[in-house]
This record gives C-alpha cells, structure tokens and sequence, in this order.
C-alpha cells in the first residue's frame, strides 16, 4: 500500500495514479452516501493538523460522498473553566455541567471552535454550515440520569432532524455540528459528542461512523502498546464496557459507536486524529486504520475480503 502522508516530491507519477486506482472501488462504494465523522479532543490541538483533517473532510466532500461533521472540544472548554476558576469534573467520561458551566460549553462550543473549523472548510473549498443542536430543533434531548450520581445538564439525544441534515447535504453544504441540543423541557443540555455523532449516523442511515481520538483505537490490553484491536465485534465492545476494560475516555466513544453500528451502520470505526491523513486511509485503502466496530464476526480485510470494508 502506498503511504498516503508521503510529500509530493517523493512520489512518482506512476505512484501517485497507484493511489487513486486503489481508492477507486472505495469512492464508487460510498458515492452519494453519508459519512458521520466525529472530531474532538487532544486530536484537535495541533493547528497545521486541523486545518489536514478539513482538507481530508472537504476531499470526500468532492468526491461525491456526503460528509457531517460533530466536533467536541474538551480541551478548550477545560481551559476555559480553569481560566474562570470552576475546575471540570468527569463521570465515566461525561463532563458535569451546572448551569453557569452550560454557558461555558455553550460559548465554546457553537462560538470559537465551530466558527473556525466552517472556516477551515470554506478555505478548503467545501460550503460549510455550523450548527448547534437548537438550530432547527437539530438535536432534541432528555436529562441523562446515571447511576454515578446527579451530572447536571447532561443530556441524551432522543431525536436528530434528519430532514433538515439531509436537505443541507442536497444543496451541497457540509454540516458542522456541536454537541449542545435543545431539551424536551426548554433547557440547553450538554450531550457528549462521540454520542451525538453515533445518534445522527444512527438516524441518517450513514455508510461508516468514523470516531478521530487521540489513540490510535482500542487495545485490547491498557497496559500493552501491541495489543490494538485492529476488528472488533459489538458484543466484544459490550464486553469490554461491562468489564471495566476499556478506558474511562474511551467509554462513551465504544458506546456511540455500538449504539451506531446496532442500528444499522455497517461500520464505525475508531482511528487516531493524530495520523496525517488517517481518514482517507481508512476510507480509501484496503489495509485501513485503527479498529473497526462491527455487527458481525470478521477478520481485518486485504484486498480480496472487500465484504468486510462494506462492499456488500
């Protein structure tokens, strides 16, 4: 397989057309369909790989695939409420939000880190649109009641607007979405953003759901380096929740992702954001990224198992 994150200069011509017959069978596959790609964390923290991850986003945009964006930003919103004295607090991986910490969410959120990835992808050539979840009644949520105790604002998502979603990808934008929703009650909630994006591949029928973290996806063992998961099984998954076993960050993300791939997605996957260019070679290559989420027993494919990577 040819190295994608090669420079220019040291790929021959000859090369560089091996790439694009490689990635042939895989834009004629997703052409038209709708990818969820969920962008957040330490994988958002360098600047030059920021503005490499919307330039990948808007080449799948002109490619024929329809992508929606769902961005996090727990790195800034920490900074922010260290900034203004009120230090954050994580359940299980879900941030607790009171009230006067909603406004800082909400700010950081829809404000500065939306803004500037739309602005990423216009300078990339895409007609992006940011959102929040109250744009439209987008994202609709209930208050998410745990059992580790009272998390404030936190909800669920109990219904996305597909309609609306799907009316923007018609009329070519690429939508960019924060994880804020309106309540069933009127209140702003704050909803995990690996949740989101796993709710709206869920109800938008997506071909992949695609999770950038800032590892390089699930280990089997936490303490073994070696040990990356490169297919896992969503009772596997299960397992691996109920155990204990899989890292608090890496909690909700596991969960989107078999929520997702329960209802219907035929994939999700869990790459490093970290990788230059790993979206394009887990979308476009047949040796692919990270782990891969799904339904059903499987081996990591080559290019004579196509079945798996979603050519049914």
């Amino acid at each position: 397989m040819i190295e994608l994150q090669h420079s220019s200069n040291t790929i021959s011509p000859a090369e560089r057309a091996h790439v694009l017959i490689e990635a042939l069978p895989y834009m004629r596959e997703f052409f038209g369909r709708t990818v969820v790609i969920k962008y957040g964390g330490n994988a958002m923290a360098d600047e030059h790989l920021k503005e490499q991850v919307m330039a990948d986003v808007a080449l799948l945009h002109y490619v024929g695939i329809r992508p929606i964006l769902v961005h996090g930003g727990g790195p800034e919103i920490n900074a922010l409420m260290e900034k203004l004295g009120s230090p954050p607090q994580f359940v299980n991986g879900l941030r607790v939000t009171d009230e006067s910490n909603m406004e800082f969410v909400e700010m950081a959120l829809a404000g500065k880190i939306n803004k500037g990835l739309v602005a990423l992808l216009n300078k990339s050539g895409a007609n992006a649109v940011g959102l929040s979840g109250k744009d439209a009644n987008l994202l609709v949520a209930r208050k998410l009641l745990s059992d580790q105790g009272d998390l404030g604002l936190v909800g669920e998502i109990v219904q996305v607007n597909a309609a609306f979603l799907n009316m923007l990808a018609d009329q070519g934008y690429v939508p960019v979405i924060c994880s804020v929703a309106i309540g069933q009650d009127g209140a702003t909630y704050n909803v995990n953003a690996d949740h989101v994006a796993g709710a709206i591949a869920a109800e938008m029928k997506a071909a992949k759901l695609i999770v950038l973290t800032d590892t390089e996806g699930v280990y089997g063992d936490l303490e073994n380096p070696h040990s990356l998961l490169s297919v896992l099984e969503i009772s596997s998954a299960r397992e691996m929740l109920a155990s204990g076993k899989a890292a608090k960050g890496m909690i909700p993300k596991l969960e989107a992702c078999i929520s997702a791939v329960q209802s219907g997605v035929p994939r999700a996957h869990l790459i490093d954001g970290r990788q230059s260019h790993s979206m394009l070679i887990e979308m476009f290559t047949d040796a692919g990224a990270g782990t891969m989420i799904v339904p059903n027993p499987a081996k990591r494919p080559g290019r004579s198992a196509h079945l798996v990577r979603g050519f049914e």
